[in-house]
């Protein structure tokens, strides 16, 4: 298991470069619309591709990330909905705690029967801190876990279960939205966390238009995954990749 993916992300992070991940879900996406956003995705300098889902009813993810692998060198980062969306034909691997909730199972249960198959794998691991921040309306994300989101007000407890992920050893900090949401994570939040953390920060979901994305990255926010926007005009890839990769941070 290699660590160029987490060192990139660390670069990254220390020059103060903002990235932007593209999000596939097999489930959600037409296999036969992935090798437009697979173009535009070249065209437009992403950096890395995210592919995997809350709730994957149909086989195809093997297919779909042996499609993107065939038509171009971007990262594979697979973002699963379960420790056992496993696929070696990706990069890395983001090995998800949901530290917001309180269920067990998703803080340390599945990772138990997941972890020797990862050991073995050609894949970097990325253990990453993952919090669900209220969207303004239940996801896929928050029923499948049974837990409730962090309240989108609640900087504080944000920045406290951040500072907690950071300090047991995580290396990442995602904070979703989810999918669908119909309000993205506040600016305010955003940078309440990246204020304190060092480690890399990572932001999803309800982020629908370029403006949006910019301010996020302007509050501190050094990875932008969008997906369900994507899916819906795979065109607003290239604005909105431009606003992450141009926007410069406000401290």
């Amino acid at each position: 298991m290699g660590n160029n993916i987490y060192q990139s992300l660390l670069k990254a992070k220390t020059t103060r470069e903002k990235q932007f991940a593209v999000l596939i879900d097999p489930d959600k996406l037409k296999m036969n619309n992935i090798d437009n956003i697979i173009h535009l995705a070249e065209n437009a300098s992403v950096d890395y591709f995210f592919v995997g889902g809350s709730l994957l009813v149909n086989d195809v993810m093997n297919d779909c990330i042996d499609r993107v692998r065939k038509v171009s060198n971007i990262p594979i980062i697979i973002f699963p909905g379960s420790t056992m969306q496993i696929n070696y034909n990706a990069d890395a691997f983001l090995y998800l705690s949901l530290i917001s909730g309180r269920n067990p199972d998703l803080l340390i249960g599945r990772h138990v029967e997941s972890a020797p198959m990862l050991h073995r794998s050609p894949l970097e691991v990325i253990s990453t801190g993952y919090m669900l921040i209220d969207g303004g309306k239940p996801t896929t994300a928050s029923y499948i876990s049974n837990t409730h989101p962090i309240p989108r007000d609640k900087d504080d407890i944000a920045l406290c279960t951040a500072l907690a992920g950071e300090l047991l050893g995580m290396k990442t900090i995602f904070m979703d939205a989810g999918s669908g949401a119909e309000q993205a994570i506040s600016t305010r939040m955003i940078q309440t966390v990246s204020s304190q953390l060092s480690i890399p920060l990572i932001i999803g979901g309800g982020i629908r238009t370029p403006e949006k994305a910019a301010a996020n990255v302007a509050a501190g926010a050094d990875v932008i995954v969008i997906g369900n926007a994507i899916e819906k005009d795979p065109t607003l890839l290239i604005e909105l990749s431009d606003a992450v990769h141009s926007t410069v941070p406000n401290f």
